[in-house]
């Protein structure tokens, strides 16, 4: 595992944990590059269901790690190479077909935001701060995480992020969209771990189907295609529905076997 995090499972959820807490859990290049080969991992493992993601200590993530920017980011060529793999850990989130939570508290600026709008869900404790920073440090966001962020608040939210690079509470991150929900500091990794149980307990082809046609949507597609078509079909003739449709007749809770 690359330096700076941490990948654990318990049962059927998979916890990647930033584990720099001493640099407010700051996200380096080499953390970055490695997200997509660790969301390829959950993704292959047949007994994981959901991915929570957090952070160590006090905070989400106050950001990339802007000590390396200096070696990293000098040159224009230097600045590419860092964006991508920035855009790869982003993408590789945002494509997972299993569902990710972030866990967030203290701090989530920058970059740690950029990963938390990158996952499906995010839960946070009352005492955590929310801000994305590009108009700081004279750089214009990433496309992607841009239409995602404005999927989430809208264009007057977005803007205000993204233009004064203020922070805003958890009430406020909730009221405007970006958050799901959440709870006092103590009872945030129970709610969200309750959360993921409840994912894990539901039919995996409609959680990951639905999951990928969401995905399309919010990139822009305005009509079906034949790979949604291929999801809703498959879903049709598979197990899980035939359970479901049977739990719901004889008044059982489903037993869902699809992985």
């Amino acid at each position: 595992m690359t330096d700076g995090f941490d990948l654990t499972r318990d049962g059927e959820v998979a916890r990647l944990t930033f584990t720099r807490p001493e640099k407010m859990n700051a996200i380096t290049y080499g953390m970055w590059a490695a997200i997509p080969d660790v969301v390829a991992e959950v993704e292959a493992d047949p007994a994981l269901k959901v991915l929570v993601i957090t952070g160590a200590g006090k905070h989400f993530s106050a950001g990339a790690d802007i000590s390396e920017f200096g070696e990293l980011r000098t040159t224009a060529e230097g600045a590419a190479s860092y964006d991508k793999a920035v855009e790869g850990a982003v993408a590789a989130l945002t494509a997972m077909r299993k569902p990710s939570v972030a866990m967030i508290q203290g701090n989530c600026i920058g970059g740690g935001c950029q990963v938390s709008v990158a996952c499906d869900f995010r839960f946070a404790a009352e005492d955590a701060r929310f801000g994305i920073t590009p108009a700081k440090l004279g750089i214009v966001y990433h496309f992607d995480s841009t239409r995602q962020l404005v999927s989430l608040v809208g264009p007057a939210h977005a803007k205000y992020f993204l233009l004064s690079g203020e922070l805003i509470s958890a009430v406020r991150a909730r009221e405007i969209g970006l958050l799901n929900d959440v709870f006092p500091a103590q009872d945030l990794e129970s709610a969200t771990l309750g959360f993921a149980a409840t994912l894990c307990s539901r039919s995996q082809a409609s959680v990951r189907g639905m999951n990928r046609i969401i995905e399309k949507i919010v990139a822009g597609q305005e009509t079906s295609d034949a790979e949604v078509e291929e999801i809703r079909s498959e879903a049709l003739h598979g197990e899980d529905y035939a359970e479901g449709v049977a739990a719901f007749l004889e008044r059982r809770p489903p037993r869902f076997t699809f992985r």
